[in-house]
């Protein structure tokens, strides 16, 4: 485990790399699930479900608020976060939408 408070700018380097690897892990995880959403949704404006989109943020603004993170950062990556997600299910959906369903 690494240590609480790093001694050198390598240690917090290593620290970084580690925590970009867990974060693309998570990320993967996310994508497989908005894949999957991609599926059950009649529309392309259910996909883009900009009233979701902003609850996501708004949620992640307060979860960054108790775990100590700038609420602006978290927005800042939640948006785009979301953003490449709603377009990554948009081709999802374009791409196995039924006849009858587009």
């Amino acid at each position: 485990m690494p240590s609480l408070k790093p001694q050198s700018l390598a240690e917090i380097r290593a620290q970084i790399d580690a925590l970009d690897g867990e974060l693309v892990d998570l990320l993967a995880r996310r994508q497989r699930l908005v894949r999957s959403a991609a599926l059950l949704k009649a529309d392309e404006q259910a996909v883009r479900a900009p009233d979701r989109a902003e609850r996501v943020v708004a949620a992640a603004r307060l979860r960054a608020e108790t775990a100590g993170l700038a609420p602006e950062v978290a927005e800042a990556v939640w948006r785009a976060m979301v953003g490449a997600f709603i377009e990554l299910e948009l081709n999802e959906h374009r791409r196995t939408a039924a006849p009858d369903r587009a």
